[in-house]
């Protein structure tokens, strides 16, 4: 079983930046996928960017060319940087981890002035 843990949530004025951390740990599969999906009130779940163990990423085009997502394969933890944050980016932000299909426990996110 792997556990999830995120940090790095908080409230941030548009145009700023934030970086999500998220941290695994138990049985971690040397080959993987990992993701940040994120859901405002109301709306779906969706994902954000995803990164395999090999380093192939994948963003959403709402976040393409302001978010990057990075991985510490040694540490077993996957960033995301978030920078020039907008009001519409405001979220729980989720950590989602294959082939387990596991979730963490979600980390807040505000962008408002």
């Amino acid at each position: 079983q792997v556990q999830l843990v995120e940090s790095g949530g908080g409230l941030v004025q548009p145009g700023g930046s934030l970086r999500l951390s998220c941290a695994a740990s138990g049985s971690i599969f040397s080959i993987n996928y990992m993701g940040w999906y994120r859901q405002a009130p109301g709306k779906e779940r969706e994902l954000v960017a995803s990164i395999t163990s090999g380093g192939s990423t994948n963003y959403a085009d709402s976040v393409k060319g302001r978010f990057t997502i990075s991985r510490d394969n040694a540490k077993n933890t996957v960033y995301l940087q978030m920078n020039s944050l907008k009001p519409e980016d405001t979220a729980v932000y989720y950590c989602y981890y294959l082939p387990e299909d596991s979730w963490g426990q979600g980390t807040q996110v505000t962008v408002s002035s």
